[in-house]
């Protein structure tokens, strides 16, 4: 369908209806092409007015369609007479009609309109993240911020994970701004950050770095750095954070994980207490490792290459001297497949102690214990990010150790050339947003990603207080 360039008259757009091969779906499809093509919105209020005329009335979906075209172009009065007939009609407007029209108004003039809608809204669901976030910003564009933090704070509360994007608007809009009650809210986010492992992008590090030098009378200066490997910062020389856990809190972890993850409610869907048992077993005669490697997960790591080679070249890479490496499997391994060649699976039992589970059961569990079980020095190897088993951990105490564990002990493995691996060491020194409280160290990455990542980033921001 390729829509008019100008307004019709009702028997044209008749006409154009007749000769369409589905009549019943015609003004969906029509407007659905004025939307990629960014029609005249005239052309759209003519098919609208002619519609309105024919049936007496607009069904939803195409009245939805009118208002992404109107959204897409910021007519503001087209939006609120789209509402108004909207409110009238329907008794409860769903989710994607409630994006839209706060999307709409919160662009404009009308923004306190949106938050209207967003109150409606809350009556009957839990708003969207792109709901909050349009709110936020309207309400931070017009520097209203105190309402902005109100509106944050409620998103987490009912656990609305914000995007990196809106907690970057906070930095952009409060910057030269006063007051002691604003510097703690974003003292609050960057705290978000560090709770939950965050690393922000490039742009949103060089947007935290202005808001803090243009805090008035603040004296901060920031400066972009890489750590030492001693965990020291070259810029203002302090120590940052260890990576390693006390004793009290690693066996508090341990104890914590054996109970919540491992003989929680999640693990016996799919392992057997009789395959648990005899790992355990297995690991009271052999402990302790000195690597704990995933090996399905690793044998995926190339994947043109067969994963029985795959998955050598890695024990290969880890394997110095002296270094007991146990390899968690799965029984299939052994059947001398395509992918899983015996002769190259003996070579790799003669390098490294193998478990092979069940194949439907999950690896983790087994990872996990395997790992603490051999005490504090031991690491880990999975490209998995393990975040169903921070979701177990029922307090946020806990689930802060098992980060700074994992963030401390899980090696990354590069496929970096055909058949190399580099390794990314565990670091000394805890890789999360800290502060002293007259300097912060924020590390960033170069590239946006909104996936998390088990990559550490390598860059830091460092800001003192002069």
């Amino acid at each position: 369908v390729q829509p008019p360039e100008k307004p019709l008259q009702p028997e044209e757009w008749d006409r154009l209806r007749e000769n369409f091969q589905l009549p019943d779906i015609f003004e969906e499809a029509m407007l659905k092409r004025m939307i990629k093509c960014n029609s005249h919105i005239d052309v759209a209020k003519s098919l609208l007015t002619h519609v309105a005329k024919r049936n007496g009335d607009i069904a939803y979906n195409v009245l939805i369609k009118y208002l992404t075209l109107c959204v897409q172009q910021g007519q503001v009065s087209e939006i609120r007479d789209v509402y108004d007939i909207m409110k009238v009609r329907f008794k409860i407007l769903e989710i994607g009609a409630c994006n839209l029209l706060i999307k709409g108004l919160s662009n404009s003039d009308q923004w306190r309109m949106a938050l209207t809608i967003l109150e409606e809204a809350k009556k009957i669901m839990i708003p969207s993240r792109t709901s909050y976030e349009s709110c936020i910003k309207a309400a931070s564009r017009h520097q209203e911020m105190k309402l902005a933090f109100e509106l944050y704070k409620e998103m987490l509360a009912k656990n609305v994970v914000p995007t990196l994007d809106v907690l970057q608007s906070f930095f952009d809009f409060s910057r030269g701004m006063k007051g002691a009650e604003l510097q703690e809210e974003l003292f609050g986010i960057l705290l978000y950050l560090r709770e939950n492992q965050l690393y922000p992008h490039k742009t949103f590090m060089r947007s935290i770095k202005l808001w803090f030098e243009s805090i008035p009378g603040g004296n901060w200066r920031g400066h972009l750095t890489n750590i030492k490997d001693s965990g020291q910062c070259p810029v203002c020389n302090h120590q940052l954070e260890d990576s390693d856990l006390t004793e009290e809190e690693y066996n508090n972890l341990s104890e914590r994980i054996k109970r919540d993850v491992i003989h929680g409610t999640d693990t016996f869907r799919k392992t057997s207490p009789q395959e648990l048992e005899a790992f355990q077993t297995f690991m009271e005669n052999r402990l302790p490792f000195d690597i704990v490697i995933d090996g399905l997960n690793v044998s995926h790591i190339k994947p043109r290459r067969m994963q029985c080679e795959n998955l050598l070249d890695a024990i290969n890479c880890l394997a110095k001297e002296n270094v007991r490496l146990l390899v968690l499997g799965r029984k299939h391994m052994l059947s001398n497949s395509s992918h899983w060649k015996r002769e190259i699976m003996n070579e790799m039992q003669n390098k490294a102690d193998f478990f092979f589970a069940e194949n439907i059961s999950e690896d983790d569990p087994f990872l996990l214990y395997a790992a603490l079980r051999s005490g504090k020095h031991c690491k880990f190897v999975t490209r998995d990010f393990l975040r169903d088993h921070k979701a177990c951990l029922s307090d946020s105490v806990t689930r802060h150790l098992f980060r700074k564990w994992q963030r401390g002990h899980q090696i990354v493995l590069n496929p970096m050339f055909f058949c190399v691996f580099s390794q990314q060491p565990a670091f000394r020194y805890d890789c999360v947003v800290q502060t002293t409280g007259d300097t912060w160290h924020i590390p960033y990455k170069d590239v946006f990603e909104e996936k998390y990542s088990y990559e550490v980033p390598r860059k830091w921001l460092c800001i003192q207080q002069k």
